[in-house]
């Protein structure tokens, strides 16, 4: 499916609202037959506060560029259309990491391909830390949601190589939590080997996340869980 075959999301049946927040709603609706009639993800910015919406938007707009770059790695959505501030894009089924809680070292094999395959492609995820954007399917496999804060610049500069390095490391960290007996040494090694955007994160940048993301926003630590679990 692609987008010129939806030229209506407004017009979609919603089978679950999954998520409303400042930022807007995010709907699991189905399509119509002559789009195949299947399950998809509606994000729609213009039902956020009037004070997000800017915000909104741009992140939605940011979105649909880091899914447009990804389009030909697997496991990741599909943009189908992209009109006046509501993004519609596939249906991933699958749970979350934090409820399905993947143990065997195989996903994490082939998550590590799935993101090494996102940087071939010329695309960092830049939140790959939060569980709610790994998904364990139906056949155990791994696939990645929500691009939000992804980057897929022109030239891969060393700020490119740095944030790719951290995508690694989060991916790590989430393997060292659910099954760290399978850890290789090299692994480690990244684990305690933080880059120098990491150090920065940590001593500046995050304090002044968690206080807009807590604090104003009233996010928690797994916010999104629930939706993702149908994203």
């Amino acid at each position: 499916m692609r987008s010129e075959n939806i030229d209506h999301p407004d017009g979609l049946a919603v089978e679950k609202v999954l998520k409303q927040d400042l930022f807007g709603r995010v709907e699991l609706v189905r399509l119509p037959d002559s789009a195949g009639g299947g399950l998809a993800t509606r994000r729609d910015t213009r039902c956020s506060r009037w004070w997000t919406r800017p915000l909104a938007h741009w992140l939605a707009a940011r979105e649909v560029r880091g899914l447009a770059a990804a389009d030909a790695v697997p496991d990741v959505p599909r943009v189908l259309s992209w009109h006046s501030g509501v993004l519609l894009r596939s249906w991933l089924p699958g749970e979350p990491m934090q409820i399905a809680r993947p143990r065997h070292p195989e996903y994490f094999q082939r998550a590590s391909r799935l993101v090494r395959r996102l940087h071939v492609a010329g695309i960092v995820h830049n939140d790959l830390a939060k569980e709610a954007n790994w998904l364990v399917t139906a056949n155990g496999r791994p696939a990645l949601i929500d691009f939000q804060l992804a980057w897929a610049p022109r030239r891969r500069t060393r700020l490119f190589r740095s944030l790719g390095r951290e995508d690694i490391r989060h991916l790590l960290k989430h393997k060292r939590y659910y099954c760290a007996e399978h850890l290789t040494g090299r692994e480690r090694n990244i684990l305690e080997q933080p880059g120098w955007l990491s150090r920065v994160w940590m001593s500046s940048g995050k304090p002044i996340y968690l206080f807009i993301t807590r604090r104003i926003f009233k996010w928690r630590d797994r916010e999104g869980a629930n939706d993702r679990h149908f994203d």
